[in-house]
């Protein structure tokens, strides 16, 4: 019970103070892969995926890969899809930016899941302005900066390095 309460503590703290930041700046700080993203922080800090250099490289290169597939697409001034329907064309854009993040990912050997939801949020028309993509990266680094600084701050410092780190199972919190 202590790792859930954990997480689910630092989850809405994180989260939040994003969400304010949102309110107070009229902009998107708060977004779908947000979530999945502080869940693995909080989670499985010690996972490959969990890592901050993984959030940060994966959710980049979902920006880049959904805006490139909007761009390449033609679809920067189309309805999004929940306003105006899942057209052929955007299947196509949505489906190749995730394949595009993927590909990039796994060749980098940084994988984080919640990236491709960040590529579909971009490539499927919902934020698509360039101070949207501003806002998401900016939120993107606040919180994995604060999620970082939280785990090492009481105790379960997320893996930085390539190396794997060590499977000790301890009452530590994150750690399982």
């Amino acid at each position: 019970m202590g790792v859930s309460l954990y997480a689910a503590a630092l989850c809405l703290v994180v989260l939040t103070a994003s969400g304010a930041i949102g309110l107070a700046l009229h902009t998107a700080w708060l977004f779908p892969s947000l979530g999945p993203t502080v869940m693995l922080f909080f989670e499985s800090p010690q996972e490959k995926s969990s890592r901050p250099t993984n959030a940060l490289i994966g959710h980049s290169v979902g920006l880049l890969a959904g805006a490139g597939c909007l761009y390449i697409f033609g679809l920067q001034d189309s309805p999004s899809v929940p306003d105006g329907g899942l057209t052929p064309i955007h299947l196509w854009a949505g489906v190749l930016s995730v394949a595009l993040t993927t590909l990039i990912l796994t060749w980098l050997d940084t994988p984080h899941p919640p990236a491709g939801a960040t590529t579909l949020i971009i490539s499927l028309g919902i934020l698509t302005s360039t101070s949207d993509l501003l806002s998401m990266a900016g939120a993107i680094l606040f919180i994995t900066l604060l999620g970082w600084g939280l785990n090492t701050v009481l105790g379960a410092t997320p893996a930085l390095s390539p190396r794997r780190t060590s499977t000790n199972t301890s009452d530590t919190p994150g750690r399982r």
